[in-house]
């Protein structure tokens, strides 16, 4: 059994902003495998399918961001997911637009949903797909610029790195990280 976290912050007025890629990386792979996460649990949205013999949860934590790790440690405890079979799809400024960046384990990186989901869980080792929403010049206001909305150009880069991400998540329960990031490190669309 695999869990897939998308990161994110619930409500109409947080839809396709930057911070929310985790939530529009998830609905793709809830569309590839034709499911819906509409499930109210784990303090979030759940959806689940089945992918090459896998049992898969799509979680979207609904606890806002900085306390993501609240309902993804629900989810684990749960179903006693180990945590090389959690996958935590998120948004990095620290990339360019349009970069994916996948790691077995690691730091947060200075994201509070990360600090949140690894303070929970008290490890750092598990999957993440990092997708690059890049850091607007000059502009001090990182709040500003993650609760922002794509546009123009940046919304054909933001589509084809979602569906990057969505197929490198599922590589990674079809097969396994290392083989995700052989294939997909380096994606810039």
């Amino acid at each position: 059994m695999y869990l897939i976290a998308g990161l994110g912050n619930p409500g109409k007025e947080y839809e396709n902003t930057r911070h929310n890629v985790g939530f529009a990386a998830l609905d793709l792979i809830a569309d590839k495998l034709g499911v819906k996460i509409n499930k109210v649990k784990f303090k979030g949205l759940l959806g689940e399918a089945e992918y090459e013999g896998n049992k898969l949860l799509l979680l979207k934590p609904h606890t806002y961001m900085n306390l993501s790790g609240d309902s993804v440690k629900d989810a684990v405890n749960y179903y006693k997911i180990p945590l090389e079979n959690l996958i935590v799809i998120y948004d990095d400024m620290d990339l360019p637009l349009g970069r994916l960046r996948i790691r077995a384990e690691g730091s947060s990186g200075g994201h509070h949903g990360m600090d949140s989901i690894i303070y929970q869980l008290s490890s750092d080792k598990f999957p993440r797909i990092r997708i690059g929403i890049g850091r607007p010049e000059g502009e001090k206001d990182a709040a500003h610029h993650v609760l922002g909305r794509f546009y123009g150009e940046e919304l054909e880069k933001i589509k084809a790195t979602l569906e990057a991400a969505a197929k490198a998540a599922l590589v990674i329960v079809s097969e396994d990280v290392n083989k995700a990031m052989n294939k997909f490190n380096g994606f810039e669309a």
